[in-house]
């Protein structure tokens, strides 16, 4: 997408026409508007732009979203699904809860806000159907345990999953890829094949982005 000031940036259609989540620039381009998506402020945009292999995100399916905070991404997954997928937001902070609701939910029928912890999948099992995609972004120091514990009860059985790795909150006295290969290592002892892990830098500091697939 070429925006006004004619430089080249990731985005994706809008379907809440004129309504911006956090700040970004709405391009028309005929009938149809963009949101800019900012890789400095989205660990997904950040994958993309460092070459993710394959997107597992489109339309059409639904992505269960452990630690959706406010929204900045989940708003851009809205928008790649469109009106025929879903998003379940899984996010334990009250405070970001309220803001996803307030900016997402009123606007988009495609969000489905979930108050829960990931770490107890147990707890909304009623509320998420089978899903297609499994994206985890939690500052917990279990991510791959969190994310796999989650996929045995709600991952079809040829879907994705995506795991932004923060290597600080997992343990902040190993060095960054160490913490990487312990996270992927628990990946793989759960049954997943890793199909691609992405340093995140410049956009995202001691972060890597996981594809996997269960084998």
């Amino acid at each position: 997408m070429t925006v006004n000031d004619g430089s080249r940036r990731l985005a994706t259609k809008n379907i809440a026409p004129g309504i911006d989540v956090y700040g970004e620039t709405l391009v028309r381009d005929g009938k149809s508007e963009y949101r800019t998506w900012d890789a400095y402020r989205s660990k997904l945009a950040a994958a993309i732009l460092r070459n993710m292999s394959n997107l597992p995100v489109r339309r059409g399916v639904h992505v269960l979203y452990l630690g959706s905070a406010s929204g900045t991404t989940a708003s851009h997954v809205s928008d790649i699904v469109e009106e025929q997928g879903r998003v379940y937001c899984v996010e334990f902070a009250q405070r970001s809860m309220r803001e996803l609701i307030d900016s997402l939910c009123q606007y988009r029928s495609n969000i489905y806000p979930i108050l829960a912890d990931a770490r107890q999948p147990e707890k909304y099992k009623s509320l998420v159907s089978g899903v297609d995609v499994i994206y985890s972004d939690v500052a917990q120091s279990e991510q791959a345990k969190i994310l796999a514990d989650n996929a045995k009860m709600f991952l079809k059985p040829k879907g994705s999953v995506l795991m932004a790795i923060k290597s600080r909150s997992i343990d902040v006295t190993m060095e960054p890829v160490d913490v990487f290969k312990q996270e992927i290592q628990i990946l793989r002892r759960n049954g997943f094949r890793v199909a691609q892990t992405l340093n995140l830098e410049p956009y995202e500091k001691d972060h890597a982005m996981v594809l996997a697939m269960p084998e």
